[in-house]
């Protein structure tokens, strides 16, 4: 069967997220078994989980206590680097309710903190050349002071090479050659959210049921033991993605479901936080280089099943989700 006629007929109803185990992939047949495996998640479901990623444990607990000791700065000190007053093009930090990622059903704005970042080489450049090509989501990282930089700088380059694991994984699934995507993800075209979403106990005037982050369609870390997020189905049905101790959560996004006429499914999720506890969370959005032009590629376009969307530049694409999300 064709990549357009399974997709035409999944059933969607999913009630668990599939898991995945990377450490498979180091021989061509078992590359090609994970690249299927992660065929029937993409088209099903829209969301999986990845063991065996290649991020250690400590570089995860390291990043979670640089957050900690961040969000727990004053806010007068965190609103120093917010990212309206910066020319850093929402790079920075966003306080409770400055984001709201599904205005029609939220009018109060997104119950959480964050700091953003994009990628940066460990080592600074004074001109950096990788980052000639960004265009309209030119603009430089803004950093906390002391050791802060230097830890989330290198959770965000080794989250990134998880990203570029998978993109040749996405080819075979797609029934294209292993390194269709290589040229087109040169340059790691990321954005790294740092998120904090606080008790709702703190906030007696907001409804529970207001969301950390609404409704939308990122590789996530997910604190563990802490119940948020969830994922909806084609039957409209919230279904838990609940933390699983040494995975990350691999979302499709609306990248791929462009380049992929929608036969890879962006999903949508929410997170709201009921817990009575604090929570924290690390979603890369990884996609292509912001240069790249985005439109369906040929094994996913049929005379049954045409091109749904118009090209679009990746980084003209990321700017005005952005723009919408922080209404700027």
């Amino acid at each position: 069967m064709s990549l357009t006629e399974t997709a035409a007929a999944v059933n969607g109803a999913f009630s668990s997220i599939p898991v995945i185990d990377m450490s498979k992939c180091g021989t061509p047949e078992g590359k090609l078994a994970t690249a299927l495996e992660i065929r029937d998640a993409c088209i099903r479901v829209g969301f999986f989980y990845i063991r065996n990623h290649g991020i250690s444990q400590s570089c995860l607990d390291n990043a979670f206590t640089m957050m900690q000791k961040y969000f727990d700065l004053p806010m007068a000190t965190k609103m120093k680097l917010y990212h309206k007053s910066q020319d850093s093009n929402f790079k920075g930090y966003s306080p409770p309710f400055d984001s709201n990622i599904d205005s029609a059903n939220n009018d109060k704005g997104d119950l959480h903190e964050g700091f953003e970042v994009g990628w940066e080489e460990i080592e600074a450049k004074e001109n950096d050349e990788k980052r000639a090509n960004d265009g309209v989501m030119r603009g430089a990282n803004v950093w906390p002071e002391d050791d802060y930089p230097d830890s989330e700088k290198f959770a965000l380059n080794i989250t990134i090479n998880v990203g570029r694991k998978l993109f040749p994984l996405f080819a075979l699934a797609l029934d294209l050659p292993e390194t269709y995507f290589d040229d087109k993800t040169r340059n790691a075209a990321a954005l790294m959210r740092m998120l904090h979403y606080p008790s709702h106990d703190g906030y007696p005037d907001i409804d529970e049921d207001n969301p950390g982050i609404g409704a939308h369609s990122d590789i996530l870390w997910q604190q563990p033991e802490i119940q948020v997020l969830q994922v909806m189905n084609s039957e409209k049905q919230w279904i838990n993605a609940t933390p699983i101790e040494g995975t990350l959560v691999v979302n499709i996004g609306d990248q791929l479901a462009f380049w992929t006429n929608d036969i890879f499914k962006s999903t949508i999720h929410r997170v709201i936080n009921k817990t009575g506890k604090e929570r924290y969370s690390i979603p890369l959005f990884f996609g292509t280089d912001y240069h790249v032009n985005i439109e369906p590629i040929p094994t996913c376009v049929t005379a049954d099943r045409p091109a749904k969307y118009s090209p679009i530049t990746s980084g003209e694409y990321v700017n005005k989700r952005l723009r919408e999300m922080y209404h700027a």
